[in-house]
């Protein structure tokens, strides 16, 4: 089974905050990982991976924070997983089978890369349609509105405008 890095995880939720921020404020990168429970300094290297996707952006100074940089319908889940794990594949064949039919360098092949590679392209279908707005409006059904609706006035307390 694929195994996703908690910061994929990390950085839907960043995203998912900022979202609920008015047109011009932004959020301390501090304050979100403190929510998060994750160091500020790894934090960090997160967000500058999301800005780097132009899915966010920076605002530098004392009054300084993150926003997003597009629409919440504009942002898939998987712009953030490519955006945080980059573009690599999830298999990549080792060359078993080859050592094990003793087979030259050149003859060699794998009985699972297109399996492998059919799999990954359906999770990409899935992951290219779930939207950081589509998202949003779940929290705002049951068990997480009434959470959510505390987590909002978190993000006003703690945005800068």
């Amino acid at each position: 089974m694929m195994h996703m890095k908690t910061g994929v995880e990390q950085s839907v939720y960043a995203i998912l905050l900022l979202n609920m921020l008015p047109n011009k404020a932004v959020l301390p990168c501090e304050a979100i990982s403190q929510l998060l429970s994750t160091s500020p300094t790894y934090f960090q290297k997160l967000l500058r991976k999301l800005v780097n996707a132009d899915l966010i952006t920076s605002v530098p100074g004392v009054k300084g924070g993150f926003k997003l940089t597009k629409r919440p319908e504009n942002i898939c889940v998987y712009d953030i997983y490519q955006a945080i794990e980059g573009q690599k594949s999830l298999y990549s064949s080792s060359g078993i089978l080859g050592d094990m039919l003793e087979l030259k360098q050149e003859e060699s092949c794998c009985l699972l890369t297109g399996l492998m590679d059919e799999a990954e392209y359906a999770w990409k279908l899935v992951m290219k349609r779930e939207t950081i707005a589509a998202l949003a409006e779940k929290m705002k059904e049951q068990p997480f509105r009434l959470k959510t609706e505390e987590l909002q006035r978190w993000v006003q307390e703690k945005m800068v405008a």
